[in-house]
């Protein structure tokens, strides 16, 4: 036998031969698109350090949403921004507030075409920009949060959200979303808990996103960068409490993670690729330095095949219409 008698690059030889190999591929159904609503807007308004990514209005955000079913992505994250903050975030539980109208908005525009989902979280209602209220001594207490996360996943599943997603790591808020919602009456309501979220460099943007009024950091209650065992005793405790999926934020910095959480869990895994992440990407593709598209897709990709079943990430509408091209 002729040298190398081992020729892997036969199933490489041709576009369709590469597609008929591959491993892991992309489709829309498994893209979920981070939205923002802003309260009081009358037209949209442009994230200078997201391209691309606007504070929505009520008419803007149904466009996009129906967008979204007309793509065939699987779902829609919504965060929403109150005109009004204090400390201990009272808009968030408000019917009518900014997040559980546009819940109410989407889920009418859409009903059960898209997967409504919303952020379970303090920060962008309070006025110090924490993910739950304070206590004396400054730092966030976590049964008191835990506390309005409950009430909060009620008012959003009365809005009608399909998933909810309590983002602000605290301990013990999975079981305590999952019986204010049963006890509601919202046994269907499903949880994607934040399972393993670090405290990173890579959130930057989106606290222009959302107007976030922090000072200082999150290292309180959010993941050491450096932890890789320890995201999975927080999986594992979400999934003891009830989670329906757990997802791995960030995560083009952590597909070790992402990896490690799909070998063990039983159930589907997310992966957020956050507006750090996406900043990067477009900065330097506006500078000529790298293929956009390709580096969009590659980097979504990646993700997947670290074994993210499914992928918030900015792009999703984008990169949903080029893979409805590409069929």
């Amino acid at each position: 036998m002729s040298f190398p008698n081992q020729r892997p690059r036969r199933l490489r030889t041709t576009p369709a031969m590469r597609r008929l190999t591959a491993e892991t591929r992309l489709a829309p159904a498994e893209l979920i698109l981070p939205a923002f609503i802003r309260e009081g807007l009358t037209e949209p308004n442009p994230i200078t350090s997201m391209p691309g990514v606007l504070q929505h209005t009520t008419d803007t955000l149904k466009r996009a949403a129906a967008e979204a079913v007309e793509l065939g992505i699987g779902g829609i994250m919504l965060f929403g921004i109150p005109a009004v903050r204090d400390a201990e975030g009272t808009a968030s539980l408000d019917p009518d507030g900014v997040l559980n109208k546009a819940i109410r908005d989407v889920r009418a525009e859409v009903g059960d075409d898209l997967v409504i989902m919303s952020d379970v979280c303090l920060d962008e209602f309070t006025d110090h920009g924490h993910c739950g209220v304070l206590d004396a001594y400054g730092y966030v207490d976590n049964d008191r949060t835990v506390e309005i996360y409950a009430r909060m996943a009620v008012a959003q599943a009365d809005a009608g959200a399909h998933m909810l997603g309590p983002s602000g790591m605290m301990d013990g808020q999975i079981a305590a979303i999952r019986k204010a919602l049963d006890e509601a009456g919202h046994a269907t309501t499903s949880v994607v808990a934040y399972a393993a979220k670090y405290a990173s460099a890579f959130y930057g943007p989106f606290r222009e996103a959302v107007d976030s009024q922090l000072k200082g950091d999150r290292r309180t209650y959010q993941m050491d960068a450096g932890n890789r065992r320890e995201a999975i005793r927080e999986v594992e405790l979400d999934l003891a409490e009830g989670a329906d999926i757990v997802m791995v934020k960030p995560a083009m910095s952590y597909l070790d993670i992402v990896a490690d959480v799909a070998a063990m869990s039983p159930v589907p895994v997310a992966a957020y690729q956050i507006s750090g992440e996406y900043a990067m990407i477009e900065a330097a593709a506006a500078n000529g330095w790298i293929d956009r598209r390709a580096a969009i897709t590659e980097s979504v990709l990646g993700i997947r095949r670290a074994g993210a079943d499914m992928v918030l990430t900015y792009w999703a509408a984008e990169l949903a219409g080029w893979l409805r091209e590409s069929r």
